[in-house]
């Protein structure tokens, strides 16, 4: 089996991982940073605004199992693609709305399924598309959140129904564990 590597932006990292955990075909999601200036840089510089960073994730999926395609429909169903550098209360560039392709198909497909949300969606898509850039891991604590803060506030009111709403909208695409 080879596996491929999606890389997204779409908020808190902590919202994609939870949903993306809980989807077939996913090996591993592990947050990260991804498209600023700074080499390595800490949580606290990236929520600072000034290292150009995004919060991503990066998943690694079997293609046999769930196609890139499925995943960035998910995507567009689990975050607000129309508000630029903002989900909800989180505001900044940290928080922007993007896809890092990671090869020419990638690029296609991902320019394929944003002209089909742009017929969904009520505001213009203001999702970035562009090349997979330097792409760092974020601080060990910041792995597997939801699962082990369930109950922590932003999990509870912000995490929380994202998944359920990935439970409820993609039931068919949940692993049974989930």
């Amino acid at each position: 089996m080879a596996s491929e590597i999606a890389t997204l932006g779409g908020g808190c990292f902590w919202c994609l991982e939870a949903v993306y955990q809980e989807l077939k075909g996913i090996l591993h999601v592990e947050n990260g940073y991804a498209g600023g200036q700074v080499p390595n840089p800490s949580y606290e510089q990236v929520c600072n605004g000034n290292t150009g960073h995004a919060e991503v994730v990066r998943i690694e999926f079997d293609p046999a199992v769930v196609s890139y395609r499925e995943i960035l429909e998910i995507f567009f169903t689990i975050h607000d693609p129309t508000t630029p550098n903002r989900q909800g209360n989180d505001v900044g560039t940290q928080y922007r709305s993007v896809i890092y392709y990671h090869s020419p198909e990638q690029h296609e497909i991902a320019r394929q399924v944003i002209a089909c949300m742009a017929a969904v969606w009520d505001a213009p898509i203001v999702t970035e598309l562009a090349p997979v850039p330097d792409y760092y891991k974020a601080e060990d604590y910041h792995q597997d959140y939801f699962r082990q803060h369930p109950m922590q506030g932003y999990c509870a009111f912000v995490v929380a129904p994202k998944v359920a709403k990935f439970r409820k909208v993609f039931a068919d695409k949940a692993r049974a564990e989930a």
